[in-house]
């Protein structure tokens, strides 16, 4: 199945999976910029408690909707080719990116967000599967690493698109549904990849997603490639999207806006997703480049929770860090795709980074029900305990993954 792959890292399919990750990622963001006006807006009161309950409820249902969808987007990127997928999942979040625009309630807010989870979850896996195949083994972690870059900067335009537009959540919605539009007429002009083409023309089982467990080899190398990502949304979806809070346990009195700590956080995981691919090149290896980025992640934590982490600008300064040291996103998710076969690669790249963002449900249950409720602990006593638990399984899952930076991606699974 040998196929001629394009020498150039900035081709076609790689810009234009950019551009997809990149609306993929303002959609994905845009609730936690526009959380509490939105929220307000929605008659919810302006406390803790009901903000956090009604923003952990909608955020928690997005990422179900990210779970569920990246099992069946997956599956059809390996049966009916992975452009499939990427214009039916534009389609889809875009259309409910205009829904959310005219919620009037917060279980409202919630079902728009489970479809747009449900659409945003076919983007990135797609796009990755796709320059995976289309590059050289030697400029894979290039590509997969420019495309996840460049899309994460999406979030930085949700943010000043929020403050351009006079923080008009609805109308910030809106644009995130007219820019999917726009990426569906530019994805008019990209091919299917060259070796689904030809795994297509033979007798072989294609996007079976039970083959992940029907195997013990197979379901060890899938739950290890799920394990290694989880410390991205825990930083993220507890530690950044809850900064605000976390101020004010931390320091007190605070001006701590959480969709900015976002949009430093993106900044900085665009910065450190496009070095990672070139930290690869450097050690040549994807693991020894996944190691460098756990260590900085660790000590980003601890100056979160320590001391430093003592005004405003340090909080940013803590959320930029934290950023940086989770841009591995790209080499994490190619190495998910580099270790399974043709005809279950993009069933794998889709589902792998949908199942950490599916995660982040229990990871809140842990964080929230279990430690806070339960215990009766404190927000940062529950918000480090978390960390630790987290970063121990992924340490663990990080030791018995395998190396697959030189891997050829020209086989099958049987």
């Amino acid at each position: 199945m040998n196929q001629q792959k394009p020498a150039s890292v900035f081709n076609i399919v790689v810009i234009v999976a950019a551009l997809g990750y990149f609306v993929d990622i303002y959609d994905l963001l845009i609730f936690t910029i526009v959380r509490k006006p939105s929220l307000l807006d929605l008659n919810v009161p302006d406390n803790i408690a009901a903000m956090g309950a009604a923003s952990i409820k909608i955020i928690n249902w997005q990422m179900i909707g990210l779970l569920l969808g990246g099992i069946i987007w997956g599956i059809m990127g390996d049966k009916k080719g992975r452009l499939s997928v990427l214009f039916g999942s534009i389609l889809l979040y875009s259309t409910a990116n205009f829904f959310t625009a005219y919620v009037s309630t917060v279980n409202e807010y919630a079902f728009a967000r489970f479809t747009a989870g449900l659409g945003l979850a076919g983007e990135l896996g797609a796009g990755i599967t796709l320059v995976s195949e289309l590059l050289p083994k030697n400029k894979r972690g290039i590509g997969t690493s420019l495309v996840a870059g460049i899309g994460l900067s999406g979030a930085v335009l949700a943010y000043f698109i929020f403050h351009a537009t006079d923080q008009d959540w609805r109308l910030c919605y809106k644009i995130g549904g007219g820019l999917g539009i726009v990426l569906l007429l530019l994805r008019l002009g990209v091919a299917e990849s060259g070796l689904f083409k030809q795994v297509k023309q033979l007798n072989v089982q294609r996007g079976n997603f039970f083959s992940f467990f029907n195997n013990r080899k197979r379901f060890k190398k899938y739950l290890l490639a799920i394990l290694i990502g989880l410390p991205t949304w825990y930083v993220i979806g507890v530690l950044v999207n809850l900064s605000d809070q976390f101020a004010t346990r931390l320091y007190g009195d605070n001006k701590i806006e959480s969709g900015r700590s976002i949009m430093f956080a993106y900044m900085a995981i665009a910065v450190g997703d496009i070095a990672v691919g070139f930290v690869c090149q450097y050690f040549k290896s994807r693991k020894k480049a996944l190691l460098l980025y756990y260590i900085l992640c660790i000590i980003s934590l601890i100056l979160f929770f320590s001391p430093f982490n003592n005004s405003d600008g340090r909080m940013y300064l803590c959320c930029a860090f934290l950023g940086f040291s989770t841009g591995f996103w790209a080499i994490f998710i190619t190495m998910g795709a580099e270790q399974f076969g043709t005809n279950l690669r993009a069933t794998a790249a889709t589902t792998i980074p949908n199942m950490v963002r599916g995660a982040l449900p229990l990871i809140n249950l842990m964080f929230k029900d279990l430690f806070q409720k339960n215990m009766g602990w404190s927000l940062v006593q529950s918000g480090i305990v978390t960390g630790i638990v987290v970063m121990a399984v992924t340490l663990i899952a990080f030791n018995f993954t395998e190396e697959t930076y030189h891997k050829d991606l020209d086989y099958l699974e049987s």
